[in-house]
Parts: structure tokens; sequence; C-alpha cells
């Protein structure tokens, strides 16, 4: 592989200072929807960056269930390496990579855990097998082998066929409560359009262009 030789230019368009909504999250929701309408695979699918007491971090792709002023939601097993990294630093970071019309988000802040209310309306939203793979599945522990876990599925599937799961104690969500949110839009010769959203003391945001 040459991978120093694969290269394209970036040419769908450009970012103004005069196009941007003053709040983030009015502006996130217009990519959003854009990137919904144009059809992009996964379009709700983010990576999500924790660092662990251990201080090493890692990434994983997870969807993003929920958005609104209070923060960004997303669900997972609490027994998970990501919830745990959270429970030890709940700093965190997501990327929205949206190649196909050259665009990317960036956001940073803080996690913490949702309530129960509120993770349980979603679980129940879910198609049942989901809801099942939740209960069967103990995220990021040791499997000896899939037919394993498949066992365990089965299992479940059939201890709740006559009637609703109840909510794992283990499993639910967090909301992302961002400090920064960076709009990164494509430019010719990798001169970048880069904006930062920054949120100030009163909880007003401060817009920067940052150099690509």
């Amino acid at each position: 592989m040459k991978l120093e030789s694969l290269r394209r230019e970036y040419l769908k368009g450009g970012l103004h200072r005069k196009d941007l909504t003053p709040d983030p999250f009015d502006q996130f929701d217009l990519w959003m929807q854009q990137a919904i309408d144009l059809d992009i695979t996964d379009a709700n699918a983010m990576t999500v960056a924790t660092v662990g007491a251990d201080n090493q971090p890692s990434q994983r792709i997870v969807l993003l269930k929920h958005v609104d002023k209070a923060g960004f939601v997303f669900y997972t097993n609490y027994g998970s390496r990501k919830a745990q990294d959270l429970a030890a630093n709940p700093r965190i970071s997501l990327h929205f990579p949206w190649h196909s019309i050259e665009r990317q988000v960036k956001v940073g802040g803080t996690a913490s855990k949702i309530s129960a209310a509120e993770s349980l309306k979603y679980f129940l939203s879910r198609p049942q097998d989901s809801q099942i793979a939740a209960l069967a599945s103990r995220q990021s522990s040791v499997l000896t082998s899939r037919t394993v876990l498949l066992n365990q599925f089965e299992a479940m599937k059939q201890n709740f066929q006559a009637g609703d799961m109840p909510l794992p104690d283990f499993w639910g969500g967090f909301r992302v409560v961002p400090t920064e949110i960076e709009f990164w839009q494509g430019g010719a010769n990798r001169l970048h359009d880069r904006f930062r959203y920054k949120r100030l003391a009163d909880n007003n945001w401060q817009i920067d262009r940052l150099a690509p």
C-alpha cells in the first residue's frame, strides 16, 4: 500500500461565520438533518473517546439517540469499558465523521448517567430482540465463544416470551454536556473551515474561527 499517495481535494463548499447560528445545538440540528436528508449511512454514528483510570484513551462507535440543549445522549451497558472509564474520568469527546459531504463535528465535554425513567422510556422503544440482547450481553466481558453469547440470548428469549422485559440495572444512558463544539467543513488546498463554539461562564457561546 502507498498510503502517502491517497489524496483528494475538498470542494463541496465553504463555511462562513455569517452562516452559523448563535447556538451550537441549532447548528448541529441543521447539519444532522442535512446528513439524514442526504441518506448518509448511519448519520447518527459517532466516535466516543474516553480515558480510563490508567490514562489509556479508548474509542468506539456508538449511535447518538437524542440531542437537545441539555446535551447528547447515548446508551450502553454500565459495565462496559466506556462506562467504567467515565466513572473514573467523566471527560469525553464525540466525533461525527460525515465524509461524503466533507463535514465533521467534534464535541468535548463531560458525561453523566441519565435517570432510570429516561433510560426505561428508550429501552421499551427498542425492538424486543434488542432488549433481549442488552440483558444477555455483559458488554466488554471476556467470552469463551460466540456460542456462549447466542445461548445466553436464546435463554433470555425463552424467559421473556410472555411479557415485557425489565430495564436491566446495568444498562442505561449517558448525557454529554458540551463545553465546546467544533464544526469542520473541507476546503480546497487543505484550507478547511473550522469554527469552535466555546461555552462561557454565563452559558453563552463564544464562536472562534480556527486555523485548519
